[in-house]
């Protein structure tokens, strides 16, 4: 009888799995190539003046969509829109640009309702935030001010927009999207990063609170973990970067701004809360997902396995690099006279 009753269990469960999977295989997957309505799909970029921001603006232009990016140098956003026309597919296709800083709340909310103006007052299809930069540097030689400018740069210039987003789509009853952009230094954290990675972890708090709560209202969330982008912006993150950082860094395989605007893009037509971009960004996901959803369970378990024995033989490997940094880091320390400070 045991036996039998162990036969029945095992037979439900891979019923079970079964039903699931086909049931996930066979739902409808968003697309911005999709018509849910008579006009475009509209997608609202920020950060579309460079980078990841404008390889995605581009790669969604491609797809046939409507594409609204804001930034704030005009002169960017221009370049930018020219880009963006050399790849349009129909004459319908609204492409436009907006020069707002989208820092605080309502500068942010002024330039979503600038987009939403442009299109008779509707809401995006998605807003994908993009925006924000990183400058590192050793957490001794901060001050308040970087501290706080650091957070701005990486959590609340999106957070503002997402805030104004969920406030226009649950007003309106609508159920779009909204994508936010952190790092794999949300999953995790080395030295350099003390102004820059706390705000992406914070940005996987809120995404993750947000998936639940928007629930009530049918909004999708997505949260998207890169690694390195050979972007603009990563050339200018070199120029503060510690020594140590650079070393620790050199063996990363980065990717170029088009390829991690693929992988974001798939990720979200995939229906993927959790968005990794290459193999690290994977086993960091799969080793740190905590309750949320997987995105494969058999390569989620596999990636888990890996990043179980392979993570802490990396961080061991770190870690030492940063011992064996103790005497230069010191002798920077006192060529900048830190030690005589008060």
């Amino acid at each position: 009888m045991p036996n039998s009753s162990i036969l029945i269990f095992i037979s439900l469960a891979f019923a079970t799995v079964f039903i699931a999977r086909l049931l996930m295989f066979s739902s409808k997957k968003w697309s911005p190539k999709g018509r849910a309505r008579p006009t475009l799909i509209h997608c609202y970029v920020t950060g579309g003046s460079s980078g990841l921001g404008l390889a995605l603006a581009i790669l969604l232009t491609r797809n046939g969509a409507d594409v609204s990016i804001v930034a704030r140098d005009e002169h960017k956003l221009q370049a930018a829109l020219e880009e963006m026309e050399k790849v349009r597919q129909s004459p319908g296709q609204k492409l436009k640009s907006y020069s707002f800083s989208i820092n605080e709340a309502e500068s942010a909310s002024a330039a979503l309702e600038a987009v939403c103006a442009a299109h008779d007052g509707r809401c995006p299809d998605a807003i994908f935030l993009c925006a924000g930069t990183s400058t590192p540097g050793f957490f001794v030689e901060e001050t308040e001010a970087s501290q706080r400018k650091g957070m701005e740069m990486a959590y609340w210039v999106q957070a503002s927009t997402a805030l104004a987003a969920a406030k226009r789509m649950v007003r309106d009853r609508f159920a779009g999207k909204i994508v936010f952009t952190s790092s794999v230094l949300g999953y995790m954290s080395l030295v350099g990063y003390s102004s820059y990675s706390p705000g992406k972890h914070a940005l996987r708090g809120l995404a993750e609170t947000l998936r639940s709560e928007l629930l009530l209202y049918e909004i999708g969330v997505h949260i998207f973990f890169p690694g390195t982008i050979y972007s603009p912006g990563y050339v200018e993150e070199n120029k503060t970067k510690p020594k140590i950082t650079l070393k620790i860094e050199e063996t990363d395989e980065g990717m170029q701004p088009d390829k991690v605007a693929e992988a974001l893009l798939s990720g979200v037509e995939s229906n993927y809360f959790h968005i990794s971009g290459d193999f690290l960004g994977n086993l960091f996901r799969a080793s740190t997902r905590g309750a949320t959803p997987h995105n494969n369970v058999f390569m989620d378990r596999i990636y888990s396995f890996i990043g179980w024995v392979g993570l802490p033989l990396w961080r061991r490997g770190v870690d030492s690099s940063i011992v064996a940094h103790r005497q230069e880091h010191d002798t920077y320390l006192a060529e900048r006279d830190f030690f005589g400070k008060k």
